[in-house]
């Protein structure tokens, strides 16, 4: 395989990999915030800032493109009591550890962002630190 050709297919899977680390990570960010039942344009600008900050954004992926599909998918793990499996796949999809060591952080940032951090969220960071932390 020529060096060209081998560098075009190693881009791209690593691109794929990036892509779905950050929807990911968004995915739990946006299940922090509404942990307590409260949706909050200051935690969403959070994890705006998180993903612009963490450089999220891309030529594959948008934080405003994919806020929509991971907001239901969020939504329906906690209508149907699956918040523990949508957690395992999140953890799962993760493998950078440099992202993974941000994002409990990442995750505190955003419960706090509404300058309250209610018990539901409390319990979710704790499961947070001891997946990702």
């Amino acid at each position: 395989m020529s060096t060209q050709l081998k560098d075009l297919y190693d881009g791209i899977s690593v691109h794929a990999t990036a892509d779905r680390e950050h929807e990911a990570a968004i995915e739990l960010l946006l299940l922090v915030m509404v942990a307590d039942g409260h949706i909050g344009i200051a935690e969403i600008e959070e994890i705006r800032t998180i993903s612009e900050d963490q450089g999220f954004e891309s030529e594959t992926f948008s934080f405003d493109q994919h806020l929509g599909l991971a907001m239901a998918k969020v939504r329906t793990a906690i209508a149907n009591d699956e918040v523990d499996g949508l957690l395992d796949d999140i953890d799962h999809r993760i493998t950078s550890s440099v992202l993974r060591q941000s994002l409990f952080s990442a995750a505190r940032d955003v419960a706090g962002s509404d300058r309250e951090i209610g018990p539901a969220e409390e319990s979710l960071l704790a499961q947070v630190a001891a997946r990702f932390a």
